[in-house]
């Protein structure tokens, strides 16, 4: 696998290392001492899948508190996606930024998420379907949301959403923590 760390420090875009003979390739898209050299240990405890018949379809913005926070491996088994993250560790420099990765299903490409990161993602085709290992159970009284426009992050979604689930828009806005000024 080729590890590709993103301008948010612990999320990873993986691709895949092909072998490819007459018959296709063969890839490893998991393999726990590769994930822990670097820096990833997550035991997944649940897979999820997503089946999405109409492009525009927007989910997300999603995550869990500790201690039932997620981290995610994301990868489009079908169609094509517009995967997002955004860091929400008050302690991280790049907190409250986001990263938009598009994924499709032929490049095999998949996006490591870090616990404490909201995850969205909006299809770019019809049937699209996405398969996600997650390293914690779901835990719905621990769910939280970003609404998918709010201003304080603007992320820049490619196309215009079509379908959002009315609980996916009600999330209430977000509010940057202001740092500290020193010496005044």
């Amino acid at each position: 696998m080729i590890f590709t760390e993103t301008e948010l420090p612990g999320a990873f875009i993986i691709d895949v290392d092909r072998m490819a003979d007459d018959r296709g390739f063969f890839a490893r898209s998991w393999c726990a001492d590769e994930f822990a050299a670097h820096g990833i240990l997550m035991p997944p405890l649940q897979a999820n899948v997503s089946s999405n018949p109409r492009r525009g379809t927007l989910r997300g913005m999603h995550l869990q508190l500790a201690p039932h926070e997620e981290t995610k491996l994301v990868r489009c088994t079908r169609g094509a996606i517009y995967d997002v993250i955004v860091d929400l560790r008050e302690e991280s420099p790049t907190y409250g930024q986001w990263l938009g990765v598009e994924l499709t299903a032929d490049s095999f490409r998949m996006l490591f998420v870090p616990g404490r990161f909201a995850h969205g993602f909006i299809t770019l085709q019809d049937n699209t379907d996405v398969g996600y290992q997650v390293s914690a159970k779901y835990a719905p009284g621990f769910e939280r949301g970003l609404r998918w426009n709010d201003p304080a992050i603007g992320i820049q979604w490619p196309i215009e959403p079509t379908i959002i689930s009315e609980k996916d828009q009600q999330h209430p806005d977000f509010v940057l923590r202001v740092p500290e000024t020193i010496g005044s």
